[in-house]
């Protein structure tokens, strides 16, 4: 046996070639997965799911609602209460968005460790105190830009119970938080309750008093989000278990009183307006409807029942005999 290795002579031709060169030239960047690499920063913690933001923003959407009624029966005054975003934020990032000087506060969050961040806008709690003490708290040209006085801080003492009892009340369907003031400062960077590169979950809330827009911010600590998962997870699970009686219940009282139009409608034939012009009195119009089958009993329009008229103690009434399947 011949055990000599066989050699293979393949010349590529012209057109080849030319092919090899073009499928290079068509490559785009995208094509290549080193170019759609996003730069990882080690400086930053794991993010939380955005599944969990979402129900953050829900949970403070209620919130928001909860504490304009709050605050407009607290001040006598109109109030809207609008979210702005959630997102996750480094405590660095977070503070250096917040004006200077302002009032930011430090909340315990008991039974968990750490510290949440509260903070409102001077434009918001000026008009406020002077709303307190009296005032019109209408806008003036006036620039609030001194730090807030302890005198002041005792008057807000009302606004926080308020704004935390209401924190409490939204954040009692995902597990139970008290929460109350531990520290107060004027000074964002003088406020270090959080290493500068841990991570939050940011909440901007828009208040509108009247003509007064000031910004509510608040900041919780991503670790203590993560915690909560699994509760977050029990919540929704719930309701929508829930919502299969529980809901179905309370939409029904609120609907029990609604009124609804009913016709008991004999379906005939049609006519043209030129043969109703010319009906006159002792006509008789042919309806072509036997006198034995059943007519159907709408409800706005919509045909649900088939029965027969009746009458019942000088007044006509509806007997039903049959549901009528909208399927069939």
């Amino acid at each position: 046996m011949d055990q000599r290795p066989i050699s293979i002579d393949r010349v590529l031709s012209q057109e080849e070639i030319d092919n090899v060169f073009k499928s290079r030239r068509d490559t785009t960047d995208d094509d290549d997965p080193s170019k759609r690499a996003i730069t990882y920063d080690f400086r930053r913690p794991d993010r939380i799911a955005k599944d969990q933001l979402r129900a953050i923003h829900m949970l403070h959407e209620n919130f928001g609602r909860t504490l304009a009624s709050s605050l407009s029966a607290y001040l006598r005054a109109y109030v809207i209460v609008n979210l702005v975003s959630v997102e996750q934020l480094s405590f660095m990032e977070f503070s250096q968005c917040l004006p200077s000087p302002t009032i930011i506060t430090a909340l315990g969050m008991k039974p968990y460790d750490g510290n949440a961040v509260l903070e409102m806008n001077p434009s918001l709690v000026f008009p406020v105190i002077e709303m307190l003490l009296g005032g019109s708290g209408k806008p003036t040209s006036t620039k609030f830009d001194r730090e807030i006085t302890e005198i002041e801080q005792s008057i807000l003492d009302g606004i926080y119970r308020i704004i935390l009892n209401d924190l409490k009340e939204a954040w009692s369907g995902v597990t139970h938080i008290s929460f109350n003031v531990e520290a107060r400062e004027t000074e964002p960077q003088m406020l270090q309750i959080l290493a500068p590169n841990e991570a939050v979950v940011a909440i901007s809330m828009e208040v509108r008093i009247g003509d007064n827009v000031g910004m509510l911010n608040m900041g919780i600590p991503s670790i203590i989000i993560k915690m909560l998962r699994q509760k977050f997870d029990q919540q929704w699970s719930l309701r929508k278990s829930e919502s299969s009686e529980a809901e179905q219940q309370r939409i029904f009282e609120l609907i029990r009183p609604a009124q609804v139009l009913v016709d008991a409608r004999l379906r005939g034939p049609t006519m043209t307006a030129e043969t109703i012009l010319a009906l006159e009195p002792g006509h008789v119009v042919m309806l072509d409807y036997p006198i034995h089958r059943p007519l159907t009993l709408e409800l706005y329009g919509t045909p649900k029942y088939s029965g027969q008229v009746v009458d019942t103690k000088h007044k006509r009434g509806f007997v039903l005999e049959k549901f009528i399947d909208p399927k069939e």
